[in-house]
């Protein structure tokens, strides 16, 4: 499993800084000093050779771009949160850099996930709450958890047993209800 922090250098980080106005006009928050977004993937079942070389070419682009392997700075006063789609949520960039990634490789596709880390500075614990529901979409996002998971497999629970019901078609109008009665 490897991490990968995507970042435009500061003379490219227009988005941010239209976003961090947005930020301080939209919600009233004016001590807002700075704003930092990242681009997070988690990549399982690509080798090292294939994601070093998937870096310049697949994640970021060299001349524009600052990239950080495992974790990002953080400097003092600055807090970090994520966003990422809801499971089942089609991700395009995930899915994107998973084909680039297997066509470097020539192997078998690997499993990517992506999520986009905001990083604020000069904003308390409510502000942070105030901008967290400004910028995640309940209907298609959540707050994405900033530890690293062991694995982007999700496993599924075993489905129970479907139970059978003997002589369904034989029973009479009273058995019938007693049965939905007692199946709810």
């Amino acid at each position: 499993m490897r991490r990968i922090f995507v970042e435009k250098k500061p003379a490219f980080r227009s988005e941010a800084e239209h976003l961090l106005q947005d930020l301080k006009d939209s919600l009233r928050l004016p001590g807002l000093k700075g704003l930092r977004i990242l681009q997070r993937y988690d990549v399982e079942g690509a080798s090292d050779d294939s994601v070093r070389q998937a870096i310049p070419t697949v994640f970021a682009e060299p001349p524009v771009d600052d990239v950080f392997e495992e974790c990002f700075p953080l400097a003092d006063g600055e807090s970090a949160f994520g966003v990422e789609y809801l499971p089942g949520q089609f991700d395009q960039r995930a899915d994107s850099a998973a084909q680039c990634l297997q066509i470097v490789s020539g192997g078998d596709r690997p499993t990517v996930a992506a999520a986009r880390i905001f990083v604020v500075s000069g904003a308390s614990a409510d502000d942070l709450k105030r901008i967290k529901a400004y910028l995640i979409n309940p209907v298609d996002s959540r707050d994405a958890d900033l530890a690293k998971p062991a694995s982007l497999r999700r496993a599924a629970p075993a489905p129970a047993a479907v139970r059978s019901i003997t002589g369904f078609l034989t029973k009479d109008v009273a058995a019938l209800a007693a049965l939905r009665k007692e199946l709810g």
